[in-house]
């Protein structure tokens, strides 16, 4: 590791060796990681827990998906203990062949699945998803960036969104789904949002237009037909919005289960899943397009990193709005 004054040996980190609910989170001193070459090394200020953290920490993923999870995450127990998808700090240490960053830069990362991000401390490599911080965003709101909005800008590349198209999203004021209604909003889509009447408000502040209560409505037997319809929450399924597509409508399926996944096209109407984009380029598109205001963070609530399980247990409940901000320091 290179030379950097007054950094510890250890770091705080909160871990998990088996799947469950928030209770197998546990603290614990981890040794501060190495510096390689081409990696800076971040003091994490602040970081998210997602309703992807709360899926890989649990395996509670959609229907198909049980044996691929063990697959990817680990058979007996979590391969990598740390959960985070994303994180806002302060470069505290280079590799020798970095030129992008300095010490003292403030950073916006997402590793994405790669995680990590619940510590005080991450490495991360040069090229990869990490970009300077605007200074006009605070260390939680540019934390609360990432994983809603590289989702529903990777899905909506993806889908092809055109001006004057119009677009439903299902679970409207989550991280995700308040993403899709900003982004579809600034493609100049007419965007209708499924959210219930508490979230009204916010869902209409962001760029939606129409509005459903999915508690009151049933959105799958309206008349209207859309062009794009991105299910951020696992709701429906391609198959039960056929008839609310438009011909060549395509359904974007975010928490899709497998049908979604391997759904062939139904006329010319199609499926779109699949994981989102973790790459440099989207990141830094979000990072811009917030910085300009054309899109906004959206925060429910922020945790101390002494309550990351209290943080965990919230997105359980399946009521966030917008992102769930753990602040570390």
């Amino acid at each position: 590791m290179p030379h950097t004054p007054a950094l510890p040996s250890t770091m705080k980190a909160w871990v998990y060796s088996r799947y469950g609910g928030p209770e197998v989170l546990r603290s614990e001193e981890r040794p501060l990681p190495e510096v390689r070459d081409d990696e800076v090394l971040v003091k994490i200020r602040a970081t998210t827990v997602s309703t992807g953290d709360m899926r890989v920490r649990s395996l509670k993923l959609p229907r198909g998906f049980a044996w691929m999870g063990r697959l990817i995450f680990g058979f007996s127990g979590p391969r990598q203990p740390i959960l985070g998808t994303d994180f806002a700090g302060t470069v505290v240490a280079i590799g020798r062949k970095v030129s992008a960053f300095r010490v003292g830069d403030d950073v916006i990362g997402y590793p994405g699945g790669a995680m990590r991000s619940h510590a005080e401390y991450r490495s991360m490599r040069v090229g990869k998803a990490l970009v300077l911080k605007p200074p006009q965003l605070s260390f939680a709101q540019a934390a609360s960036l990432p994983f809603g909005g590289m989702t529903a800008l990777s899905f909506l590349c993806k889908a092809k969104l055109q001006a004057g198209e119009t677009l439903l999203v299902i679970g409207a004021s989550g991280a995700v789904g308040s993403a899709f209604v900003q982004l579809g909003r600034q493609a100049g889509a007419m965007v209708t949002g499924v959210a219930t009447s508490r979230n009204h408000d916010l869902v209409r502040s962001l760029g939606a237009t129409d509005l459903v209560d999915y508690t009151l409505q049933d959105y799958t037997q309206g008349p209207q037909r859309y062009d794009v319809i991105a299910d951020t929450v696992g709701a429906s399924t391609f198959a039960k919005c056929w008839n609310i597509l438009a011909p060549h409508g395509r359904y974007i399926a975010v928490a899709g289960d497998l049908s979604d996944l391997v759904a062939r096209r139904h006329g010319e109407q199609s499926s779109i899943a699949g994981p989102s984009s973790e790459s440099l380029e989207d990141l830094q598109q979000v990072v811009e397009l917030a910085q300009s205001g054309a899109i906004q963070p959206v925060i429910d609530r922020t945790f101390s990193f002494e309550q990351m399980p209290q943080a965990h247990a919230y997105v359980d409940t399946g009521r966030k709005r917008g992102s769930v901000v753990v602040e570390v320091v």
